[in-house]
């Protein structure tokens, strides 16, 4: 079933297995806050059974690309295409979520965002491979973020 995110009104369904289900709601948040106002686009998810795909996706580029796997269990997923790009979101029962901007045409940006909810531990699988970058938000507390650069082609 899908969810409409609200950015004005958090919820934490889908969340709720999380430990930090209220962090991780604020994240989601602050994710849906950000593509409404710089695309216009709604935050849409489906459960991440739904959403296999997606996530299968996520998980091909996160295993080529850096030898990565995530041993949480994904709760909620989605992927469209905005201002040029495939973007792809995963939010995770750990309270991790993890997003690819994919550029749909060759030399355009290609990058896998990694974003901790308040409250969480770094991942072990991503402890010493980044360093993350702390930011604030009204909705979402203090997340603590990272990023790489895509090289290959999916």
């Amino acid at each position: 079933m899908a969810y409409l995110v609200d950015f004005k009104d958090m919820s934490t369904v889908g969340l709720e297995t999380s430990p930090v289900a209220e962090a991780l709601a604020g994240l989601r948040a602050n994710e849906a806050r950000y593509l409404k106002n710089k695309f216009d686009h709604d935050l849409v998810l489906e459960d991440a059974a739904q959403s296999a795909e997606v996530v299968q996706w996520v998980h091909n580029i996160l295993l080529k690309e850096r030898e990565l796997e995530i041993a949480s269990r994904p709760l909620q997923a989605c992927v469209f295409e905005a201002d040029g790009a495939k973007r792809a979101y995963v939010f995770y029962e750990s309270g991790l979520s993890i997003n690819v901007l994919y550029g749909l045409a060759d030399g355009e940006k290609r990058a896998v965002g990694f974003k901790l909810s308040d409250g969480m531990e770094v991942p072990e699988e991503l402890a010493d491979k980044f360093k993350f970058a702390r930011q604030k938000s009204k909705l979402a507390g203090t997340i603590r973020g990272s990023y790489f650069v895509i090289q290959g082609q999916y």
